[in-house]
């Protein structure tokens, strides 16, 4: 629903919340699942009308590597842009404009929306008009801090797994070195 309605909706949340600080978790609540639904929306207007729009001002080589590095690093993208300031639908058009899978994206933004929006609903229920001061000057750090962390996290154990296949994939490929060759002396 977000692509109907302008206002980001952690701006919403955040108003509200104000407001109504006993209601901050129904909210968080609401905000979250206008993400899920409007989630794979923006996929599909990514998937339907993003590749000729980025083919027309991208040169095709620039769009290949794009796609190549949004398709390895994805996941890092999409979980640490929950948590960022930027519109979330850009990802989500971006998702679809590059094949990203939908169920991947779904995933990840399930898991950094739900921080997001729990932690502003929280903070509110918790601290009521209080939380105001420190979500406007805090909040943002905060998250931007935990996508980095929860980003960083996911790299280190992307890499350890690419590691491990690259040795797995060598030990295969190549002889232990301290084999005898018995077919060499028979000539």
């Amino acid at each position: 629903m977000r692509f109907i309605f302008p206002i980001p909706a952690l701006f919403s949340q955040l108003s509200l919340s104000a407001l109504s600080p006993d209601r901050a978790i129904w909210l968080a609540t609401i905000g979250f699942a206008g993400c899920l639904i409007g989630t794979p929306i923006g996929y599909g207007i990514g998937k339907v009308s993003g590749s000729l729009v980025l083919n027309k001002i991208m040169k095709k080589k620039w769009y290949d590597s794009a796609t190549a590095l949004f398709t390895k690093h994805g996941e890092a993208a999409i979980l640490v842009g929950a948590f960022t300031p930027i519109p979330f639908k850009i990802f989500t058009i971006l998702s679809g404009c590059m094949n990203y899978p939908l169920w991947k994206l779904l995933s990840y933004a399930a898991i950094g929306r739900a921080v997001k929006f729990y932690t502003v609903g929280v903070l509110f229920y918790v601290y009521g008009r209080a939380a105001e001061n420190m979500v406007d000057s805090v909040l943002t750090i905060i998250l931007l801090s935990v996508g980095i962390l929860i980003g960083g996290v996911w790299f280190t154990v992307r890499m350890i797994k690419n590691r491990k296949k690259k040795r797995s994939e060598t030990s295969v490929v190549q002889p232990p070195k301290d084999s005898i060759d018995v077919t060499a002396g028979e000539e």
